[in-house]
């Protein structure tokens, strides 16, 4: 199996190093680093992680901004690591679309099976942040999508509508490419045209807007 690639988000370089090594030494390509959010946001287009490991706290711009516009471009999936004093930037990044968090106290073992997992399509969620995580779902307005935005299917091409029906059976991006033979950068440029024509903000936000359209 191909390790992730990972790019790291953190304004610490010390901290930057030590996630490189944990990370390195459990298996996981490191493809590059950032130490503000405007850099995380360029590099993960230039690079397309897998995952991209992102800190809340930084100069310029935050990591729950950056957040918001990797998840939208379809540029990677963002794991976020926080710590106990940060409840409303957790909150303001699940809003921004991210997958998984994990306190800043992680060991390098569960850090490497958080982005796999994350990696694989799933999520990653601290035990100690769970709570007060899904305390912030459940009192969150579902967000209106307006009519001019809903997904017009006929505008996906057929590869398109193979990946948008990928998605819908939660497929990660490795096994869409897998599947359909195609690259892992080649299927995130296909799922970052099908969430901008879909008017999504991510795979899941994408899977249920077409499950409201069939209902």
């Amino acid at each position: 199996m191909t390790a992730p690639t990972v790019l790291l988000a953190d304004d610490h370089g010390a901290i930057r190093a030590g996630l490189r090594i944990m990370l390195e030494a459990q298996g996981i390509t490191v493809v590059g680093e950032a130490a503000d959010g405007d850099v995380a946001v360029r590099n993960a287009a230039a690079l397309r992680p897998d995952v991209v490991l992102m800190d809340l706290r930084m100069p310029g711009r935050d990591g729950i901004s950056a957040t918001r516009e990797i998840v939208e471009r379809g540029l990677g999936d963002v794991l976020v690591l926080t710590s106990f004093d940060e409840d409303d930037l957790v909150f303001g990044a699940i809003r921004a679309g991210a997958v998984g968090f994990l306190l800043k106290t992680v060991d390098a073992p569960t850090l490497a099976q958080a982005v796999r997992a994350v990696a694989a399509g799933e999520g990653a969620l601290d035990p100690r942040v769970t709570r007060r995580a899904l305390a912030a779902v459940a009192q969150s307005p579902m967000p209106s999508v307006p009519v001019s935005r809903r997904g017009d299917f006929s505008d996906l091409t057929v590869r398109e509508q193979e990946v948008l029906d990928g998605i819908l059976q939660g497929w990660s991006n490795a096994q869409l490419a897998a599947r359909l033979r195609i690259s892992v950068p080649t299927v995130k440029t296909h799922v970052s045209n099908v969430l901008t024509k879909l008017g999504a903000r991510s795979r899941s936000h994408a899977a249920a807007l077409v499950r409201g359209r069939e209902g």
